[in-house]
């Protein structure tokens, strides 16, 4: 009897016994896995599935976790004989032996699925902390602008440049009136506006701003 399955994308003929390397599996050696995909049964009677059958499987046994050849890539390009590149791969495989083919009942078996190491599956798992861990940052941010002085009050300052300025740290006109020449030479390199700020009197307009 023999199974013909989908795994990594690749299909395979194998019957009981046989021995073969697939995209790597989510397993470690000695585990005991099961293809679920299974795309055509054969022997005494021949079964095609549409596209899969139902409840069949394939288990296996998994031998060890290994790397295929090494695949070299050169790339040169035409007319340009300064531009030419390579490069080695070698495929992470799971070499696995073949120990069993059910034609039914593998839904019932219990034995752990063979799922590819870089499944959507296990993204999207690592994924949900993520999302979880951003909140607190949003909460953190809107805390800290409601305190911040609207400072597009100040002459030739708009959106972007008062985005700059929150960046760096500046978001109220009490810390603009403050600045000494010190601060204003350092800001004005890290705005790219050199002499803006004095050009536009930041200072005398932030210390009239403060007082409210």
């Amino acid at each position: 009897m023999f199974a013909v399955l989908k795994t990594g994308g690749k299909q395979y003929k194998v019957q009981s016994g046989d021995t073969l390397r697939v995209e790597k599996l989510a397993a470690d050696a000695g585990e005991t896995v099961q293809f679920n995909d299974i795309l055509m049964l054969g022997g005494d009677k021949t079964v095609v599935g549409a596209p899969l059958i139902a409840g069949a499987g394939v288990q296996a046994e998994v031998i060890d976790q290994i790397k295929g050849e090494k695949v070299v890539h050169f790339v040169k390009r035409r007319r340009k004989h300064s531009s030419k590149r390579t490069k080695g791969h070698r495929q992470k495989l799971t070499l696995i032996k073949v120990t069993d083919i059910l034609a039914e009942g593998a839904d019932k078996t219990g034995v752990k699925a063979a799922v590819g190491a870089g499944s959507a599956g296990d993204v999207a798992v690592a994924e949900k902390p993520a999302k979880k861990a951003a909140a607190p940052k949003a909460k953190a941010k809107t805390e800290a602008s409601a305190g911040a002085d609207d400072l597009k009050k100040l002459s030739g300052v708009g959106p972007a440049l008062e985005k700059k300025l929150q960046a760096a740290g500046v978001t109220t006109f009490a810390q603009i009136a403050a600045w000494t020449d010190a601060d204003v030479a350092d800001m004005d390199e890290k705005l790219t506006f050199k002499g803006r700020i004095e050009r536009e009197g930041w200072v005398e307009q932030a210390k009239e701003l403060a007082k409210g």
